[in-house]
């Protein structure tokens, strides 16, 4: 009977439940400035796009690409010194490993980890109305 009940438990602990994606917030840069003394949001669209695909969640090569994009998007600023800085500090504090509020896959429940977003997922994340932060890309 114990074998059964335990055989039980293990069935119910690996099925996949449904989950719904919390709403979109955006901490800004997290705990780093979201811009110079004179222009103090310099930056900010880049972290706030950036903070759009860490809710999102995803593989590993998504969030590489996601940071990539964090960097690119800083130069443009014209600050190659910040965007290195940026980037060093999102690809080691943002690991979806750490219960923190700005991990990769922040608007799951933890832990998430990195896994393939499903397609009810990403019809999900799609549903979602205004969604102004989805491209990195700055003109």
């Amino acid at each position: 009977m114990r074998i059964v009940f335990v055989l039980i438990l293990l069935l119910f602990s690996v099925t996949v439940k449904a989950e719904n994606i919390k709403p979109f917030t955006s901490d800004g840069c997290s705990s780093f400035p979201d811009g110079t003394f004179d222009h103090n949001e310099l930056w900010l669209s880049c972290c706030t796009a950036h903070d759009y695909a860490y809710w999102q969640g995803g593989t590993y090569e998504e969030r590489l690409v996601a940071d990539k994009e964090l960097h690119q998007c800083v130069l443009k600023t014209g600050e190659p010194q910040i965007a290195k800085l940026m980037l060093a500090g999102v690809r080691v504090g943002g690991s979806p490993y750490f219960p923190t509020s700005f991990r990769w896959g922040y608007g799951w429940s933890y832990p998430r980890w990195y896994t393939i977003l499903t397609e009810a997922e990403r019809k999900q994340i799609n549903s979602i109305e205004n969604r102004p932060y989805k491209a990195f890309k700055q003109d």
